[in-house]
């Protein structure tokens, strides 16, 4: 599969903004299919570097997360609820957000206590409102995006210090790389440990 995804990611990335919207497009894709979206996220780093792939892959994502949260409240909520029923603590995330939907959307983005793509349809079936669903995946979600385009983005550098780059700049540029992923991963990691504490909290009064 990672193949696979190289590939089409070669070929977009040749086709200018139209492969841009196909990659966006395809990452859309895959997250209403229940698809892990880190290889792409990977790949959008490698392909377009760290800005423009996170400005690919964060709308990307919230539109993906967004169709399978709809699809879920509209569409497949019966099939939906009988999946997400053997999802622990999912009765306690329903009652949570339904008190503040905002916060505890935005915390679940952040805290990797329920899987991405399990939690795009289990919000599905909460009260929560469109409007905050969006708005409190995309800052929830943000920060891990980055992370994982910002590590894509490493694999260009690699590549090009293997190359033969002049090693004053090769061994300056990949240690510059190094320590921005080493401080964006330390971020991440203790935004999630802080949201995850704080998640817990709200879910044992919920329960």
């Amino acid at each position: 599969m990672e193949r696979a995804v190289g590939a089409v990611g070669l070929r977009v990335e040749s086709a200018g903004v139209w492969g841009m919207l196909v990659f966006g497009l395809l990452y859309v894709a895959a997250t209403v299919a229940m698809l892990p979206g880190t290889i792409l996220g990977l790949v959008a780093g490698y392909l377009y570097g760290p800005l423009v792939g996170v400005l690919i892959v964060s709308p990307s994502s919230v539109i993906g997360a967004t169709l399978a949260f709809l699809l879920s409240g509209n569409v497949l909520r019966g099939r939906a609820q009988k999946a997400l029923a053997k999802v622990p603590r999912f009765n306690a995330i329903s009652q949570a957000v339904a008190q503040d939907g905002f916060l505890v959307t935005f915390l679940l983005r952040l805290s990797p206590l329920v899987p991405f793509n399990v939690l795009n349809y289990a919000l599905g079936l909460a009260h929560v409102r469109v409007r905050s669903y969006v708005l409190a995946s995309f800052i929830g979600m943000l920060p891990g995006t980055a992370a994982i385009v910002y590590l894509g983005s490493l694999i260009g550098n690699a590549e090009q210090l293997l190359s033969g780059a002049r090693p004053e700049s090769g061994q300056v540029g990949l240690v510059l790389s190094v320590a921005g992923l080493v401080a964006t991963v330390f971020v991440v990691v203790v935004i999630s440990r802080i949201a995850r504490r704080r998640l817990e909290a709200i879910l044992a009064e919920s329960s």
